[in-house]
C-alpha cells in the first residue's frame, strides 16, 4: 500500500473510491442530441483509464424543458438517454472508476429563445446578468412539476448505472430558492431560510423517494456567495449542517461565490495569474463544522496542492477538473512515480471559456482532448524511424519534436532565438500569464526524455536543412507582427509586441488600434497604463477583445478600469500622419458616414501575424509534395502519401503561424495531427 494521501481509498456509503482524486461535474458540451454518444463516451473513459477514483460528468445535465441549455448540455428529461448513459457508466465502470452525474434546473441561468421557447422561471422576476433573460416568477404548479422533473431524471441515471447523482445548487434554480437575493416568494417557499431551503429538501426526498437509500446522492452548493444581502459564510454553515441533518445526502461539494456575473463565476473558478485553491481553506471549515463527507474542487491545477487539500485533513476527495483536460493519466503517474511527467494545467481556461463561445470544450495544450477517438493521448511507435528536421521552438515546432521524438523518430530542431518559445514567451512577459511557458517547459522536458536535439541560435538556411539529409522537414517558424494595415502612415506605427518585448519606449497618450481581439491588445494596454500613459484601446468590432473571451476578460477588466483606460468600439484607425512631436489618427466607421481625429504620441497596432514563411518557399521545390498536404489524409489520420515531385529530397510541411494567424491551440493541434502519422 502507498503511503501518498492521494492514493489512499475512501469509503463513501457502500461504495469504495479508489483514491482521493476525482473529476468533479463538468460539461464540455461534447455531446449529440442532447445524448453522450462515441465522442462523450471515449473523453469520459479516458479519465477512467488514468486511473481516477471518480468521474462526475455531465455538469448541469437538464431535467425540464424550460431549463434549456445554454451550450450543449445532456438532456437528462428524456428516455432515450438511458441505453447511451449505461454504455458510458459500463466502460467507465470496467476500468476501475466510479462514476455520477450532475443534475440541475437552470431556472434564469438560461433563455427563453432556446430549446422549445418555454418561458424561464425563478422565484423572482430578477433576471441573471450573464443570460439576461427575464424570468417568469415561478407558480405551485412549476415547483410540483420540477420536483417530479428531478426525481424522474435521477430514476433514469440509476436505471443507466450511475453510482450516483449530484444535484447542482449554486446559481441555478435551487439556490436561486435559497438565496434571499434571488427568492421573492411568500411562504412555504419563500422568506424565513426554512422555508428557501423547502425546494430543495422536497427534491431530495422526492429523489431519494424514487431512487432508494443503496444510491449516492450529493449537493454541490455554495456555502458563501460573497455577495451583500446573499447567503453569507454563517448561513452557509447551517445550511451545511441542515443538509447534513436531513439523511439524504452522502457528502457535501463545497463552492464559494456567486456565477451571475463572468466576474463571479470567474472567483469561482479562478483562471491564470490567480491564487490557486482560494477556497479550499473554506471547504476545510465546512468539513470541521459538519463532520461530513466533504468534497471541493477550485483550481486544483497540481498534485502537491492536492496532496495538501488531502493530507491536511480539509476535504475527503478532491477534485482536479480542468487538469484532468489537461492530462488524464495524472493519478496513473502519479502511482507509477511520474508525476514530473503529468503535462501542467497552465489556467487558461480556454476549455471552458470555449464552451460558452466556440461550442466544445478544448485544452489549450493538450489536442487529444475531446478528440479521443481520432488523436491519442499516448502516441505509438512508428513502424520505420525517420529523420525529421523542425524548423522554430514555438508551441507548434515543439509539440511536433515532441510528438516526432515519442514516435521514435530522429529530430533536430533548429531555432533562431536563444530560448524556445516563440510568442508564448513574449505572452509569459505578464506577470498573470507566466503560467503559459509551462507549456514550454513542460515539451522541452518530453523533447529531452525523447532525445530530440534543439539548436539554439541556429538560423536554419535552406543548405543547412538538406546537410541534415532529412526524410520529413516541418516549418514551424511563426509569424511577425503584423501593422502594416492603415492606409496611410503606417512606418508611424507599433506593434503590440514592440511594447510587451520592451523594444519600444511607452508614449504618453496611446491609442492602440486593435483588429485581431486577442490577448495582445489587453497586454500592451496594461503595460502602457501601468507606466502611466492615457491609453485608449479601439476596435472597428461591436465588442473589444472577442478572442479573449468571458472569463479571462476578467482579471484584464479588473486592472484596466482601475488604469482608467477607455475602450471604444466601432470605430477604426484608417491612417496616421506626423504632426511635430504628435501623430494625428484619422478614425472612421465601417457603418459610414464618419470621420474623426485623435492626437497622441503613440500609435499601437494589434492586427495579428503575417507567416514568417521565406524558407518555406525557399524549399518547396526541393521537396517531393511541393509543401501540399492532402486535407482528406490529415483529417482520416492516415500518413501524407502527395506526391508532385518524385526527385524532391524530403517531404515538407507547415504548421501554425507559418501558415496564419491563429492560436495556440490551433498551433499545438496542428502539429499532433500531422507528426502522429509521420
Amino acid at each position: 500500500m502507498s503511503s501518498d494521501p492521494l492514493l489512499q481509498p475512501y469509503k463513501l456509503k457502500h461504495l469504495t473510491l479508489r483514491n482521493r482524486i476525482i473529476v468533479t461535474s463538468h460539461e464540455p458540451a461534447y455531446p449529440e442530441d442532447g445524448m453522450p454518444k462515441e465522442r462523450y463516451l471515449a473523453y469520459t473513459v479516458e479519465r477512467a483509464k488514468g486511473g481516477v477514483a471518480m468521474t462526475m460528468t455531465a455538469g448541469s445535465a437538464a431535467v425540464s424543458k424550460d431549463s434549456p441549455p445554454v451550450f450543449n448540455n445532456l438532456l437528462a428529461y428524456k428516455d432515450e438517454i438511458v441505453p447511451w448513459i449505461r454504455q458510458m457508466t459500463d466502460a467507465v465502470h470496467e476500468e476501475g472508476a466510479a462514476i455520477m452525474i450532475q443534475l440541475t434546473h437552470l431556472g434564469r441561468r438560461t433563455r427563453w429563445d432556446k430549446g422549445d421557447w418555454l418561458p424561464v422561471v425563478a422565484p423572482s422576476h430578477h433576471r441573471e446578468a450573464s443570460h439576461r433573460a427575464f424570468p417568469k416568477k415561478i407558480e405551485d404548479w412549476d415547483i410540483e412539476r420540477i420536483i417530479k422533473d428531478f426525481a424522474d431524471a435521477a430514476e433514469r441515471m440509476k436505471a443507466g448505472g450511475m453510482d450516483g447523482v449530484e444535484l447542482e445548487a449554486y446559481g441555478h434554480l435551487i439556490d436561486q430558492f435559497v438565496s434571499p437575493l434571488t427568492n421573492e416568494l411568500d411562504g412555504p417557499y419563500g422568506g424565513s431560510l426554512d422555508n428557501r431551503m423547502r425546494f430543495c429538501m422536497d427534491v431530495l426526498t422526492a429523489i431519494r423517494s424514487q431512487v432508494g437509500e443503496d444510491f449516492i446522492l450529493g449537493v454541490r452548493y455554495t456555502a458563501d456567495e460573497s455577495l451583500p444581502g446573499g447567503t453569507g459564510k454563517s448561513e452557509g454553515i447551517e445550511i451545511s449542517k441542515r443538509l447534513k441533518e436531513s439523511g439524504l445526502v452522502d457528502y457535501l461539494n463545497v463552492i464559494r461565490g456567486h456565477i451571475d456575473t463572468d466576474a463571479g463565476l470567474t472567483d469561482v473558478i479562478p483562471i491564470q495569474g490567480m491564487a490557486n485553491a482560494p477556497h479550499l481553506d473554506f471547504a476545510g471549515e465546512i468539513r470541521a463544522a459538519t463532520s461530513f463527507p466533504t468534497f471541493h474542487a477550485a483550481k486544483i491545477p497540481d498534485v502537491a496542492t492536492a496532496r495538501h487539500a488531502i493530507a491536511s485533513g480539509k476535504v475527503d476527495m478532491i477534485g482536479m477538473t480542468r487538469a484532468h483536460m489537461t492530462d488524464p493519466h495524472i493519478v496513473r503517474k502519479i502511482i507509477e512515480k511520474r508525476e514530473d511527467e503529468i503535462r501542467p494545467c497552465v489556467g487558461a481556461n480556454y476549455c471552458l471559456d470555449r464552451i460558452y463561445q466556440g461550442g466544445a470544450a478544448y485544452c489549450i495544450h493538450n489536442a487529444a482532448t475531446g478528440r479521443e477517438l481520432t488523436m491519442p493521448h499516448i502516441v505509438a511507435k512508428a513502424e520505420t524511424r525517420k529523420k525529421i528536421v523542425v524548423v522554430g521552438a514555438g508551441p507548434a515546432g515543439l509539440e511536433a519534436a515532441r510528438v516526432a521524438g515519442e514516435r521514435g523518430h530522429e529530430v533536430v530542431v533548429f531555432e533562431a532565438a536563444s530560448g524556445p518559445g516563440g510568442q508564448i514567451r513574449l505572452t509569459a512577459q505578464s506577470p498573470r500569464r507566466k503560467e503559459m511557458m509551462s507549456i514550454i517547459d513542460w515539451r522541452m522536458a518530453q523533447c529531452e526524455k525523447y532525445g530530440v536535439i534543439i539548436r539554439f541560435s541556429s538560423w536554419a538556411e535552406a543548405e543547412t536543412i538538406e546537410a541534415e539529409n532529412p526524410d520529413v522537414v516541418i516549418i514551424a517558424t511563426g509569424g511577425v507582427a503584423h501593422t502594416d494595415v492603415l492606409s496611410k502612415g503606417n512606418e508611424f506605427v507599433v506593434s503590440s509586441w514592440d511594447i510587451i518585448s520592451g523594444d519600444v519606449k511607452p508614449g504618453s497618450n496611446v491609442l492602440i488600434f486593435d483588429d485581431a481581439g486577442d490577448h495582445a491588445a489587453l497586454q500592451a494596454a496594461e503595460f502602457l497604463a501601468g507606466a502611466g500613459a492615457k491609453v485608449e484601446i479601439m476596435t472597428p468590432d461591436r465588442s473589444f477583445s472577442p478572442e479573449v473571451m468571458a472569463m479571462n476578460l476578467v482579471p484584464y477588466m479588473r486592472s484596466l478600469q482601475k488604469l482608467d483606460v477607455t475602450f471604444t468600439v466601432t470605430y477604426r484607425v484608417e491612417s496616421v500622419e506626423k504632426n511635430g512631436n504628435q501623430l494625428v489618427a484619422h478614425v472612421g466607421s465601417d457603418y459610414g458616414g464618419i470621420s474623426k481625429q485623435r492626437v497622441v504620441d503613440q500609435v499601437v497596432v494589434n492586427h495579428g501575424t503575417i507567416p514568417l514563411d521565406d524558407i518555406y518557399f525557399e524549399l518547396k521545390p526541393r521537396s517531393t509534395n511541393h509543401g501540399e498536404i492532402s486535407q482528406d489524409e490529415l483529417i482520416a489520420g492516415q500518413p501524407q502519401s502527395v506526391v508532385r515531385n518524385p526527385q524532391g529530397q524530403f517531404q515538407l510541411f507547415r504548421i501554425g503561424d507559418a501558415v496564419s494567424a491563429r492560436n495556440t491551440h490551433a498551433a499545438i493541434y496542428d502539429a499532433l495531427r500531422l507528426a502522429k502519422d509521420i
